[in-house]
């Protein structure tokens, strides 16, 4: 075995795990745009999300995340990562992620941060709906709050999703 990967696979392990035991997105919202949850029955994943947009950006974002170390860790990746983002960038981040779980590489320009340390989920497939289970939900319910706008929604039949809390999208001042 590459003592290297040995020590890069240990680091990925330690980012995953922290992420699990310490996860972002711990606040709870006042007054939530959109409020979502989200479930995995073949794992029994589950997780409670609550989204502030303003201005066309996520502001803030709330996760519960109950479920295995991979399903906790990338929700609490995404809540790191997601704030402060467009709409379009969340998604595009979301596509690139899963581009990657699916085999695909990892594309220049976008910066992935702690997600790298979930590339390894791509050698189990069973596994890679745990890791997509928050960013699904982020992507159906942005696509429920701004219909028409986001373009394509990757729909997957084994992850249910259901909106708690929809304020309407309020058009923007020209």
């Amino acid at each position: 075995m590459n003592p290297t990967m040995s020590g890069l696979d240990d680091l990925y392990r330690e980012v995953i795990l922290d992420h699990y035991r310490k996860p972002c997105g711990g606040e709870a919202l006042e007054n939530p745009t959109i409020e979502v949850d989200g479930h995995n029955p073949l794992c029994g994943d589950d997780l409670k999300m609550q989204i502030e947009i303003a201005d066309g950006r996520i502001k803030k974002l709330h996760i519960e995340p109950e479920g295995c170390s991979i399903s906790v860790a990338s929700a609490s990746m995404l809540a790191k990562q997601i704030e402060g983002l467009t709409m379009e960038e969340a998604l595009e981040l979301k596509a690139a992620f899963q581009g990657v779980l699916k085999g695909g590489d990892w594309p220049e320009g976008i910066e992935f941060g702690d997600l790298e340390a979930l590339e390894g989920v791509k050698q189990f497939p069973v596994r890679i709906k745990c890791a997509l289970l928050a960013w699904m939900t982020l992507e159906q319910a942005l696509a429920q709050y701004c219909p028409g706008a986001i373009g394509m929604v990757d729909e997957d039949r084994d992850i249910e999703i259901r909106a708690h809390t929809l304020q309407p999208k309020t058009e923007e001042p020209a």
